[in-house]
C-alpha cells in the first residue's frame, strides 16, 4: 500500500512520483510532514497548558521531558519541510470563489504558521536555558545551560513562549476551519488533497 496520485501512471514511476507533490495532489512526504507536525503541536501545547494537571516529581517531569521532546522533534521537521517545500512545489491552487485575496491569505498563513513555530520552539529552549537547566536532547544526550538561573527573566520567557504557543494554536484552527470552509462550502479540494489515500 502506497499514497497513490491522482492519475495513472506505471507502477515503477508512480511509487517514485507519489512521495513529491503532482500539480493536483500532495506527494506522501508533504504529508507526512504535516499530519505529523500537527500532531505534535497539539500534543506539546496540550502538555505545556496543562502541565499543573500532573502531580509534582517524576510524572511532571516526564511531562515536561515530553513537552522539550516533542518542541525539539518539530524543530527537526521543520529544518527538512522548509528546504523541501522550495524543492517540492505545493499543487496549484484549487479555483476559488472567493478571489485571489483568498490565495494570498492562505500562502501568508503557511508561512506565518512556519515562523510562530520556530519562534515558540526557540523561546522554549530559551527559557529551559533561563530556568538554569539542560536542554535534554531525546534521552541521548543533553546541553548544558549557558547561563546561570534568572527567574525575572524565565518569566518573562516564559510569557512570550506561552503567547507564540497560543498564538499558533489560534492560527492552525484557523488554517483548519479554512479547509473545512473549502470543503463543505465551496466544495473543492483542497482539503481532500491533503489527505492521505491509500491504494494497491
Amino acid at each position: 500500500m502506497i499514497f497513490g496520485p491522482t492519475r495513472r501512471r506505471d507502477a515503477p514511476e508512480a511509487s517514485i512520483m507519489s512521495l513529491r507533490n503532482s500539480p493536483d495532489r500532495y506527494g506522501a512526504v508533504s504529508l507526512t510532514l504535516h499530519w505529523l507536525t500537527a500532531v505534535l503541536i497539539v500534543a506539546a501545547w496540550l502538555l505545556g497548558t496543562f502541565d499543573d494537571v500532573l502531580p509534582k516529581g517524576p510524572a511532571r517531569d516526564a511531562g515536561l521531558f515530553a513537552h522539550i521532546t516533542f518542541g525539539l522533534t518539530m524543530l527537526a521537521l521543520l529544518a527538512i519541510r522548509l528546504p523541501w517545500r522550495l524543492a517540492d512545489p505545493p499543487p496549484q491552487p484549487e479555483p476559488a470563489t472567493t478571489g485571489p485575496w483568498a490565495q494570498r491569505a492562505a500562502h501568508f498563513t503557511h508561512w506565518l504558521l512556519y515562523a510562530l513555530l520556530a519562534g515558540v520552539i526557540t523561546a522554549g529552549i530559551v527559557l529551559q536555558f533561563a530556568r538554569g537547566r539542560p536542554l535534554p536532547l531525546f534521552g541521548l544526550a543533553e546541553i548544558a545551560s549557558p547561563w546561570v538561573a534568572d527567574r525575572a527573566f524565565a518569566r518573562s520567557v516564559k510569557e512570550v513562549h506561552e503567547v507564540l504557543a497560543n498564538a499558533l494554536v489560534s492560527l492552525a484552527v484557523l488554517h483548519a476551519v479554512a479547509a473545512l470552509f473549502h470543503h463543505w462550502i465551496l466544495r473543492d479540494r483542497t482539503l481532500l488533497r491533503m489527505l492521505p489515500r491509500f491504494r494497491r
